[in-house]
């Protein structure tokens, strides 16, 4: 993936990749709504399927 944290702005963190550029903004919750979740997952380019894999 090649995303790192570029910085905390409250309970919102700063996921940043340099290379293809990607930005996301991902909350700093103990729980997240379903479609938040799956709205990361599709921002990162990922499927479901790799993000599992990734967990």
């Amino acid at each position: 993936m090649g995303f790192y944290r570029k910085c905390q702005h409250g309970s919102h963190i700063i996921l940043r990749r340099d290379h293809p550029f990607a930005q996301l903004v991902v909350p700093d919750h103990k729980e997240l709504d379903r479609g938040t979740l799956r709205a990361i997952v599709r921002q990162a380019n990922l499927g479901v399927d790799d993000f599992i894999e990734l967990l």
